[in-house]
């Protein structure tokens, strides 16, 4: 492999103890030992990072108005922004700087770039740094043929040798703490991500989260957790997040006991339930008691996500607003009727007589699986 420098980003003893869990032959943690590796907080290069349980990046959604009213519940220790592409933030195109917007309270946050091109790459981290971002993470996990065809997302984990080098130059231009997010590998003949993760290491990656499935995959099939748990012991010092069909918190606790990982990153989980990072927090503190949300608290939180996003997108909230609908729908209690409402209004008017009788007929639905459960990107993935 070509002569790397190496940066160690994990200094001094505070610095030393990341929270994988090596799992041995004998079985995996359980009871008091678990909710001790699930509770606290974990570092990541020079960042202490308040709990274990993440926001991954979700194109499309992970947007400033969603994080913060994740905020607002508790329990998030780190949220990422939606995917950002490096030349389009330098340049300062208005879509770019939209993504990256953040707020004193929209914190701990890290923005997540791509590009085929590592000197793109290593601007962009520059100009994240010059604008007080906190951490920068590189996505070489994205499946879409549009991000892998300029050479971004997973097609860097085709090339091990390249892809280090390529982290290594953006570890090198900046300060902040550089992460990773990858998937398994390209396909099922080409998983690369244990062998990366230990030369990821080797340049500085101050962390990686790695999705349980491979390019080839898309989002169809089940999590390999154990490709995510051969990634996890791949690395000595750096936490290891694992990402992928965590619903629940028995996912959760599931995820931590099979893979050794030292925190877990929710995506679509977070929409199908909003508490999930509550939830968790209270389980890893030891309440496993803690009750669902009210019918108040689950029309709350949807009032206020749109009103978070009418602060930055102003009247165009009234469209933007309109996919998360079948995603809160059922899982709200919303009628199927005013779900339908949600996905065509139009006005800050229809929007509030909308809830005023989602607040009359709250429950009328009873349904556990929300309409946008399967409503992911369909056919090969090579079309997407």
């Amino acid at each position: 492999m070509l002569a790397l420098v190496y940066k160690n980003v994990l200094q001094g003893p505070e610095r030393r103890m990341t929270g994988n869990v090596k799992v041995t032959p004998h079985g995996a943690p359980s009871g008091p030992e678990l909710l001790s590796r699930m509770s606290g907080s974990v570092c990541v290069g020079s960042r202490v990072l308040p709990t274990r349980f993440f926001l991954a990046p979700l194109a499309g959604y992970t947007h400033l108005a969603f994080r913060m009213v994740l905020r607002q519940l508790g329990g998030l220790g780190l949220a990422t922004t939606d995917l950002v592409q490096a030349t389009m933030l330098v340049g300062g195109s208005k879509k770019s700087l939209e993504l990256v917007e953040t707020r004193p309270d929209d914190r701990p946050l890290s923005v997540q770039i791509f590009s085929g091109v590592t000197s793109h790459l290593a601007a962009a981290a520059k100009w994240l740094q010059d604008h007080d971002y906190e951490g920068i993470d590189i996505n070489m996990g994205c499946p879409m043929a549009k991000i892998n065809g300029t050479g971004g997302g997973a097609r860097l984990m085709c090339n091990v040798d390249a892809a280090a080098t390529t982290a290594a130059r953006v570890v090198e231009a900046v300060r902040v703490p550089v992460t990773v997010k990858m998937r398994l590998g390209w396909d099922a003949t080409q998983c690369t991500a244990p062998e990366l993760a230990a030369e990821l290491e080797k340049v500085g990656v101050a962390g990686i989260t790695i999705h349980g499935r491979t390019r080839a995959q898309g989002f169809h099939g089940s999590v390999d957790r154990k490709g995510i748990r051969d990634t996890v012991s791949a690395v000595s010092r750096i936490p290891v997040v694992a990402n992928g069909d965590i619903r629940t918190v028995d996912d959760a606790i599931s995820m931590f006991q099979e893979t050794g990982c030292a925190a877990i990153a929710i995506g679509r989980g977070a929409m199908l339930d909003p508490w999930i990072f509550r939830r968790l927090a209270a389980h890893a503190s030891g309440d496993h008691l803690e009750a669902n949300p009210s019918a108040d608290e689950q029309i709350d939180f949807l009032v206020s996500h749109f009103r978070l996003m009418t602060e930055q997108h102003g009247l165009f909230s009234c469209h933007l607003f309109r996919k998360f609908a079948a995603w809160y729908g059922s899982r709200l209690g919303i009628p199927e009727d005013l779900e339908d409402r949600l996905r065509r209004f139009e006005s800050y008017a229809e929007f509030d007589e909308i809830v005023e009788q989602i607040r009359r007929r709250h429950g009328e639905r009873l349904c556990t699986v929300a309409t946008a459960l399967v409503k992911v990107p369909n056919g090969p993935v090579s079309h997407w």
